[in-house]
């Protein structure tokens, strides 16, 4: 175990982890390349000082990561990290995201503008107070553009944003300057045309689809406040999540 103090209180991290911790960094850098194999069971062993047990609960925390692949007789394959596994079941901020995965993102304004909250979402949620600031920003990994973010937030809410504020995290602003609690969203996922305009900002070559993901945001209060509209280059886009079957035993069907 390894110990350390966060705020009084002593932490025990297991040495897997710290294993685990060490060649995930190892392979977000480039030490070990997407199609590599990384080193066997017996050398990662040695290398860090640990027992085959040990070794085998750290590459199963990379392999739950998405990180490597098993393949018999062969070893622990890494996998191709070019599609970044964008939240899509959490609610996750792109900058929040860029921090834990450490992508090397930009983010650039291309629209900013007080508008209203688009009618089709007014009508369904039967908004009362329109008035909303609308923010268009371009993503970027590595001078490569990812997505396209187009927010609508209500002023009612959020009545004083500026565009420095939407340069960084706009979470951060809405949860520690105004206090706002968000607590929950729903979500669609599509694949749709783009028209010209986003073709060009995403730089798309052999396709003209994006993926779409909508998200209509709520606070802790259940009062709706933001509208996102995401458009992703779908040659670097994957979706991830985690499902358990349910058990069918003594289960009721009418």
């Amino acid at each position: 175990m390894i110990k350390y103090k966060k705020r009084g209180f002593l932490i025990m991290t297991a040495k897997y982890l710290q294993i685990a911790a060490d060649l995930t960094n190892k392979i977000k850098h480039g030490q070990y390349k997407a199609g590599e194999l990384l080193p066997s069971e017996p050398v990662l062993s040695e290398l860090y000082g640990v027992s085959r047990e040990t070794t085998r609960k750290a590459l199963a925390e990379l392999m739950s990561a998405g990180l490597i692949q098993k393949l018999r007789g062969k070893g622990s394959v890494v996998l191709d990290r070019a599609r970044f596994a964008f939240p899509v079941s959490n609610i996750e901020t792109f900058d929040e995201l860029n921090k834990q995965e450490q992508m090397h993102a930009t983010t650039e304004i291309l629209q900013f503008s007080d508008t209203k909250m688009p009618s089709s979402i007014t009508n369904q949620l039967d908004i009362t107070e329109p008035a909303a600031t609308f923010v268009e920003r371009l993503r970027s990994i590595n001078h490569e553009p990812i997505v396209i973010d187009q927010d609508y937030i209500l002023k009612k809410y959020v009545p004083h944003l500026t565009i420095e504020q939407a340069q960084k995290s706009l979470y951060s602003y809405f949860e520690r300057d105004l206090g706002l609690e968000i607590d929950y969203a729903t979500k669609t996922i599509t694949v749709e045309p783009a028209d010209k305009k986003v073709i060009q900002s995403l730089q798309l070559e052999d396709t003209n689809l994006v993926v779409v993901v909508r998200s209509l945001t709520y606070l802790k209060d259940t009062s709706f406040f933001q509208y996102t509209v995401s458009l992703h280059r779908p040659d670097k886009f994957k979706f991830v999540d985690f499902a358990r079957r349910k058990a069918q035993h003594g289960r009721i069907i009418l």
